[in-house]
């Protein structure tokens, strides 16, 4: 049952982005006016400004506030849209994407989580498994990490996701964690309400983690009793960083030394999360301007826990006994691939599947050009139905 695949796009070496015109985040408008027009960006941008647009999105930035105030003749760029798609309104486009969204708040003894969740609108539908989703690091649920989620409920699946502690509108400080398996453990404890409820107790249910979620979710199978989960998916999963984004152990000895006073402070290097891990400029300008990410520097006590967690999760991969997904690009400049390959080589799962997207970048469903992003969103799709049939007999026996 094992498979390591290797997908190589089409033309690798000149593949140009092909943003297709029906995608929702082509329909970006002016929040201050009713036009349908899209918005361009690069229009906004003087060229005397301190900062560099390229077709590559390596070097895509934003010109910062500082330097907007420069040059006060100049107009302001907008503010972000509403919602990643543009304007319209949430209900008509979630009903025009076929999925009903809802969300909450769910109480936890270490804060409140947001959650969300996505169900095929057609009641008739019926439902073909749960599947609970977590997002990566300064990401949250309600920008472009819902594109995903909206997928799987379009397949039907119901879809489940919590904002993690100290991200998006749940509770804790911005971008901080510094005990991730307490925050894996408050996820999980949504997650299982929902599991264990009598609406999806007898369906089949997967994890399905995305970089930093990648290692929250593995932590959230291995607190789990066994059976619990059918599968999981790993998208780009953080089980190794690169070396030139590994903390410095100076750094975070010296931290150390605070007795956990400087654990919260904002003064580690920055990743630059979206522009090395987005691979097409058009999607890097929506996902750019997320209202709810968080773009200051990384906390002594995340990057300490990523340290430990990588090591503690690589020194653990030979426990993981349930049919997983692991999907990687090649081009990964936020996650190590190794990581992925490790996993799959030192797992004790029977099914196992290992997908390597020659030339892809980080972000696979979301930043990627549409031909590449639908083929893992194929691939994705293949699996799941398949282990859903596979497997739903004996989860409905449970």
């Amino acid at each position: 049952m094992a498979q390591r695949l290797l997908w190589v796009p089409p033309h690798t070496s000149s593949f140009k982005p092909n943003i297709s015109s029906t995608l929702p985040h082509r329909l970006v408008v002016h929040p201050r006016s009713r036009s349908t027009r899209p918005l361009q960006f690069s229009n906004l941008l003087h060229k005397s400004l301190p900062c560099t647009v390229l077709r590559s999105s390596e070097n895509f930035q934003l010109p910062s506030p500082s330097a907007m105030a420069k040059f006060p003749d100049l107009p302001p760029l907008p503010p972000p849209p509403p919602f990643y798609w543009g304007e319209t309104p949430e209900e008509e486009f979630y009903k025009s994407q076929g999925v009903l969204n809802s969300k909450s708040y769910f109480e936890t003894p270490n804060g409140k989580l947001f959650t969300q969740s996505w169900l095929p609108i057609d009641e008739n539908q019926p439902i073909k498994a749960a599947v609970f989703m977590t997002h990566g690091y300064r990401n949250d649920t309600s920008w472009c990490f819902q594109k995903i989620c909206i997928e799987y409920a379009k397949w039907g699946y119901a879809v489940f996701a919590a904002d993690m502690l100290g991200h998006g509108l749940s509770d804790g400080v911005r971008a901080y964690i510094g005990d991730m398996n307490m925050v894996a453990a408050t996820s999980l404890s949504y997650f299982l309400s929902v599991r264990r409820s009598e609406t999806y107790c007898k369906l089949p249910a997967f994890l399905f983690g995305e970089s930093l979620g990648g290692l929250v979710t593995m932590l959230m199978y291995l607190q789990s009793e066994p059976d619990t989960w059918t599968g999981v998916i790993f998208s780009a999963p953080l089980f190794v960083t690169p070396e030139k984004l590994t903390p410095s152990k100076l750094h975070i000895t010296m931290y150390g030394l605070l007795f956990g006073l400087a654990d919260t402070w904002a003064v580690m290097p920055d990743m630059k999360g979206p522009v090395n891990g987005i691979r097409d400029p058009e999607k890097l300008k929506i996902i750019a301007v997320n209202p709810n990410r968080y773009t200051g520097k990384n906390r002594v006590g995340t990057m300490r826990e990523v340290a430990r967690m990588t090591d503690f999760i690589q020194n653990n991969f030979h426990k993981v006994k349930v049919p997983f997904l692991t999907l990687h690009g090649t081009a990964d400049g936020i996650t190590c691939p190794s990581g992925s390959q490790m996993l799959y080589d030192k797992a004790s799962s029977e099914d196992k599947t290992l997908k390597l997207y020659e030339g892809m970048y980080h972000s696979l469903t979301q930043g990627e050009p549409d031909e590449a992003a639908n083929r893992v969103l194929a691939d994705m799709r293949k699996w799941i139905d398949e282990k859903t049939v596979q497997y739903g007999l004996k989860s409905n026996d449970n």
